[in-house]
């Protein structure tokens, strides 16, 4: 091995390789010499290269921003008062933006985040200003007509003074308190409550932004005030037109640019090619900047203003501080704008990143930047989302460029150079002519694929109203229109549907017959079930009661000129001035369905408002009360079930329904009443006629209380022989105590002595098989998501069945206070089968009520689930029986005969169950 090994050195190509190898090792070294020194000295070439990319990015933003600035500041002071001093108020502006930067840079949660001035508040800015400089003038005016009245005349440089001062005191003062405001909702969590502003309001609010900076734009390019929409008449000049053309198409490529362009450098590199190629124009035609200033191609010249001139630009003593009430309307809308504006930002940054952002953290990061502007006489402002996306995109996620951005800004502000005398007009209008094209499309085209109909027309009317009655009172007309379009969109989609529901009941197998065959037959139900799906108000309480007629097979328009007395009463209209279209508008000649002569209308009208949050007066009275009469004059027996505690207040405060001692005392009559003829419902005792709607906890006991009713009838009647094993409630069997299982098995199946015997083992196996427990009002039986091991049998009392607060259907309010106009209003007990010292805030939201004879519990224990509700003793003394996996498996061993018996009784449960469940459940 030795020789081999010192053979292989000695050889030339072993040379070759190990001199290779030698060489690899010096350059692995050298690189980490160089890594290590790169990382002791903070000044390499790889941190001078990304520090070359900061400055990249930054400059691209203020390409893209900066021009728009000086845009926001001929919107925001687009009167002609202020024109001698826009230098400086631009300068004002950007200033005002490096003050936001700054409040990202400290305070965002985002570091490459880009704050400046921006265009949502820019409506409510220009219009303080010029409701300001307005006002002032017509005093003045005023004063001047009048001869001064005694007092002093002031010169027009002392009204531009004191215009100019409380013009920035008063827009600087709302910025800051704008800003307070949006802390104040970050920090409560507040940010959610701007969503109260209807978004096809804010859509048309940001049309007509796009729409003021296209004509700010354009008065931009041509030297003019365009302020009110006659003041396009300005382009009836040919020169003016020259002026206008090159903005609308630069602004116009710079839309298609940012829409269409792939490269997030396309667009400042158009905006920096625009300007650029405009000089080459000029200077290759031989022209100069004063040739084109006289053309009117650039602004002005005008004497330079150093940066100390922005604090005199204010003189506190001439401000107007009375004018603050005037301008208050306009800044309460701007401050809901501003913060929705912010919040669809902060989204739309956060979809964006694809990550989850506090909203209401940034919501107060623009408070802070807004605070802090208008503290330094600044102006609104909030994220610029096409900026923060973009600088986000390149992946440098450092507040360095926002840094730069501020130096830049504030070269800017301390420059003696006055922008607008070199810069082209046009380009400059070209910015702002871009952002109206951007928001016009974005807002009146691009939208309509978003919303529905009736909400685009929302944005137009928003959009139209502005323009017509001003910005306060068009967003006020705006949000009116939308109420309006929720309100009938909302009594469109309230629905009343027909469903098929039962009881949970425990019949006998006959008794089942009956109520199939008489209680729920397919053409003509003694027991009519209707679902109300939606809110019931003013809107919507006619079409309710119509569709409730039409289900029940009767002619609303007959009902109606029967009741006229009773239907002025309610809506306080003599009966003689209305005709029988006038009395139900949205009835139609042939529109109501008529049933067949033979079908006879249901005796029981069950209505499940369990989908029903709010019920307003008018419904109560104008439906409901008037189903109660038409019903008691048919001697028909209305039930609602599923009621939210709102709804049950407001029905029996208009006396739609008893009180409700007075309403379990009819109940309990109702169901001892004796029918004496078996071919009508005349001989009813008139003093327990039914005479108002009875209310009922849930829909299935409302059920089980018409099922119980109409089998006592039939059976009372003669129509109906009586049948094996007649009709006896579990809970009304003569007992000296409670009922066993075999009991409730046996009435289950209605079996017979034989099979009844055999269930016998259940008293005898002392609990071999099933195991029983007692319970108090409101002990919980088993608990939602717990495991199912066992089913259990109801034998005395009742028991529960609920949901915990929150689970999000309509139906399950739990809220029992109730607020009137004379203040907190009481509500006695909903149900007969709860105990007094339960309420719904104790149990949670109750579905259903088992009573003896019930089973529960044995869909999750059949299908080894974890418990998908919660189980609570509604009744004191309440007995429970209980089989567990491990008896039933028992049992299947030692007795089959017995268990086979129970597996019919889950079998028919099953079905029952199954039968009864809607698509909701």
């Amino acid at each position: 091995t030795t020789a081999a090994s010192t053979a292989a050195t000695s050889s030339p190509s072993a040379g070759k390789d190990s001199m290779r190898g030698v060489k690899m090792a010096e350059k692995r070294q050298r690189r980490q010499r160089q890594k290590q020194k790169q990382n002791e000295n903070p000044h390499t070439n790889t941190n001078r290269g990304e520090f070359v990319l900061y400055v990249i990015y930054a400059m691209t933003n203020v390409i893209i921003s900066l021009p728009s600035l000086y845009g926001y500041a001929a919107v925001i002071f687009n009167h002609p008062i202020f024109q001698p001093h826009m230098n400086a108020l631009s300068k004002l502006v950007v200033f005002s933006s490096v003050v936001h930067q700054l409040g990202f840079c400290l305070f965002s949660s985002l570091p490459f985040a880009i704050g400046t001035v921006q265009d949502a508040g820019l409506i409510f800015l220009s219009a303080m200003s010029n409701k300001i400089a307005d006002q002032i003038l017509l005093e003045e005016h005023q004063q001047q007509t009048l001869g001064g009245g005694g007092g002093e005349i002031s010169t027009e440089q002392q009204i531009e003074t004191q215009i100019i001062s409380t013009t920035m005191v008063l827009l600087s003062l709302g910025t800051a308190s704008l800003g307070l405001v949006l802390m104040a909702m970050g920090h409560f969590g507040l940010a959610d409550a701007v969503a109260y502003l209807p978004m096809p309001v804010v859509g048309g609010y940001l049309a007509f932004i796009g729409y003021f900076c296209l004509q700010a734009g354009v008065a931009l390019c041509i030297s003019e005030a365009m302020v009110d929409f006659g003041d396009w008449k300005y382009l009836g000049d040919p020169q003016n037109i020259l002026l206008a053309i090159p903005g609308l198409a630069a602004g116009l490529l710079l839309t298609w640019i940012s829409r269409k362009a792939a490269s997030p450098a396309a667009l400042p590199t158009a905006m920096v090619l625009i300007p650029a190629l405009f000089y080459v124009i000029m200077y290759g035609s031989g022209s100069d900047l004063d040739s084109v200033r006289q053309g009117g191609w650039v602004g002005p010249v005008a004497p330079p203003v150093p940066v100390q001139d922005l604090l005199h630009l204010a003189d506190l003593s001439t401000v107007r501080w009375d004018l603050i009430f005037q301008i208050l309307p306009t800044w309460v809308g701007m401050v809901f704008v501003v913060s929705f504006a912010s919040c669809l930002d902060v989204a739309a940054i956060s979809m964006d990143m694809g990550e989850a952002l506090d909203t209401n953290r940034e919501l107060a990061t623009v408070g802070i930047g807004n605070l802090l502007s208008g503290l330094t006489f600044g102006f609104t402002g909030s994220y610029i989302f096409s900026q923060t996306i973009f600088t986000f995109r390149t992946g440098i996620h450092t507040r360095w460029i926002g840094i730069l951005i501020m130096m830049v800004f504030m070269w800017v502000v301390v420059s003696t150079i006055n922008i607008l005398q070199v810069a082209p007009l046009f380009f400059l209008g070209s910015t702002l002519i871009f952002i109206g094209w951007d928001l016009l499309y974005e807002w009146l085209v691009e939208i309509r694929e978003k919303i529905f109909l009736s909400e685009y027309a929302i944005v137009w009317a928003t959009f139209i109203a502005i323009q017509v009655v001003g910005i306060d009172a068009g967003i006020l007309l705006g949000i009116l229109v939308a109420i309006v379009d929720h309100v009938v969109i909302t009594a469109k989609t309230l629905t009343v549907q027909r469903v098929s529901k039962r009881s949970r009941a425990i019949w006998t197998p006959d008794d089942y017959k009956l109520l199939n065959k008489h209680g729920y037959h397919p053409q003509s139900p003694r027991i009519l079930t209707l679902e109300v799906i939606g809110s019931i108000f003013f809107g919507s309480a006619l079409q309710v009661l119509e569709t409730i007629f039409e289900e029940v097979g009767l002619d609303m328009k007959t009902e109606m000129v029967e009741n006229d007395q009773k239907l002025s009463d309610v809506v306080g209209m003599s009966p003689r001035c209305m005709t029988p279209a006038d009395r139900h508008p949205l009835l139609h000649p042939g529109k109501t369905k008529q049933r067949s002569l033979h079908h006879r209308p249901p005796e029981f009208i069950v209505l499940d408002l369990t989908q029903c949050p709010n019920l307003d007066a008018s419904s109560s009275r104008g439906c409901f009360l008037q189903l109660a009469k038409m019903a008691a004059k048919r001697k028909m027996t209305v039930c609602v079930a599923g009621a939210c505690p709102r709804v049950d207040w407001m029905l029996r405060s208009h006396g739609a329904t008893y009180e409700v001692t007075e309403e379990e005392r009819i109940k309990a009559q109702l169901l001892q009443t004796r029918i004496s003829t078996p071919l009508t419902r005349e001989s009813v005792d008139p003093a327990v006629n039914c005479e108002r709607i009875l209310m009922f906890l849930t829909i299935h006991e409302a059920l089980e209380f018409c099922e119980n009713k109409l089998i006592r009838e039939l059976k009372s009647t003669g129509m109906i022989n009586r049948m094996r094993g007649s009709f006896l409630r579990l809970d009304q069997l003569d007992r000296p105590a409670e009922n066993s299982i075999g009991d409730v098995f046996s009435h289950i199946l209605g079996l017979g002595e034989d099979e009844s015997q055999q269930l016998a083992t259940f008293e005898s196996s002392q609990f071999r098989y099933h195991s029983e427990k007692t319970y108090k009002a409101g002990d919980i039986i088993f608990t939602k998501a717990s495991m199912s091991d066992s089913f259990f049998v109801v034998l005395r009392g009742a028991v529960a069945i609920a949901r915990e607060h929150g689970t999000g259907r309509l139906s399950l309010q739990t809220e029992s206070r109730i607020f009137s106009g004379a203040g907190l209003q009481e509500r006695g007990q909903r149900s007969g089968l709860l105990d007094p010292h339960l309420n719904e805030e104790t149990l949670g939201s109750v579905k259903a009520f088992y009573q003896a004879g019930g089973i529960f519990g044995y869909v999750d224990f059949l299908l080894e689930r974890p418990r998908s509700f919660r189980v609570v003793a509604s009744q004191d003394n309440t007995m429970v029986a209980k089989i567990t996996r491990s008896q039933a498996a028992q049992m299947r061993v030692e007795e089959p005969s017995m268990d086979a018996i129970v597996q019919r009784v889950l079998l028919q449960a099953s079905m029952l169950d199954l039968a009864n469940c809607t698509c909701d459940e």
